[in-house]
């Protein structure tokens, strides 16, 4: 799975980052302050583990939407496309039609049914999985709307 704190235009100093992942719950070492403000590209930039993105991603819906009432969720061990990709929504509060566009910017069609799909229940008879290129498409649509004069760093392959 590729993504970077970078395709969401967070470009703030390390400790903003850090910060998001002591918010979500998560510890704030060299590392994770390292994978968080780097492109993936660069040499810097090395891969968050599970862990550390679900803490990340937990501090950013904290950040933009506020905390919520009661113990604040625990980061997941264990991360897969879909639960990326439902945070993101949360966070960035994206309604169908805000991702179905962000799709479009990065020329792939989706209808929404099949986008719904993706944010159902795994029990569900029509849960459907993220695959990395429906998560790397929205990210790219993603990047493309917030950076949308700067050369695209996510790839459609």
């Amino acid at each position: 799975m590729i993504f970077s704190p970078y395709t969401l235009h967070l470009r703030f100093k390390r400790q903003h980052h850090r910060g998001y992942l002591r918010f979500g719950g998560g510890q704030c070492g060299s590392r994770a302050g390292n994978c968080l403000a780097e492109k993936d590209e660069d040499d810097a930039f090395v891969t968050m583990k599970n862990r550390e993105l679900a803490a990340f991603l937990n501090g950013f819906i904290s950040f933009k939407r506020g905390k919520r009432e009661g113990p604040q969720p625990a980061p997941e061990s264990q991360l897969n496309n879909n639960m990326v990709f439902q945070k993101l929504r949360i966070a960035l509060n994206l309604k169908a039609e805000d991702i179905l566009a962000a799709f479009e910017l990065a020329g792939f069609r989706l209808s929404n049914h099949e986008l719904s799909a993706f944010f159902r229940k795994p029990s569900h008879k029509n849960y459907r999985e993220c695959k990395d290129q429906v998560l790397r498409n929205f990210l790219l649509g993603i990047q493309l709307q917030l950076r949308p004069n700067q050369e695209t760093t996510v790839s459609t392959s």
